[in-house]
């Protein structure tokens, strides 16, 4: 941040992937994130996306599981 306080025209390069930030004399400065904010970054998706995109999956599980799906019918 100091690099773009001292010249606002500064560039660095980000990579998500790799969560890493080039610095314009070529550094590599890595940088924390979270799983499933990655995920849904590097795939265009936000919170309901990433839930609809496992709906296969959900019913699966349902379907292997009917014991303990739709409990309010017993």
């Amino acid at each position: 941040m100091s690099l773009v306080a001292e010249d606002p025209h500064t560039e660095v390069s980000v990579d998500l992937a790799s969560q890493t930030v080039v610095l314009p004399d070529g550094r590599s400065v890595q940088f924390p994130i979270d799983n499933f904010s990655k995920t849904c970054l590097l795939e265009g998706l936000d919170q309901l996306g990433y839930l609809l995109k496992q709906a296969d999956a959900v019913a699966e599980f349902e379907a292997a599981h009917p014991a303990r799906v739709n409990t309010s019918e017993r």
